[in-house]
């Protein structure tokens, strides 16, 4: 195979255009994660207090 040495490349205001969008993503990506886990949170607070305490056996076959 042959190898072209006039490959295009991203001129530099294209490169940077490009790593501006990939931390806008990943700041929106970080940020979604956060709002996901606190939504999360949210919801398993009431029923953890539903939840009987460690060591019970939740089977009913309790000897």
């Amino acid at each position: 195979m042959t190898e072209r040495p006039d490959t295009p490349r991203p001129t530099d205001r294209a490169e940077e255009a490009r790593r501006a969008r990939q931390q806008r993503e990943a700041e929106a990506l970080r940020a979604n994660l956060r709002r996901r886990k606190q939504q999360s949170r949210a919801r398993a607070t009431p029923a953890d207090e539903a939840t009987p305490p460690a060591g019970h056996d939740i089977s009913r076959n309790e000897a």
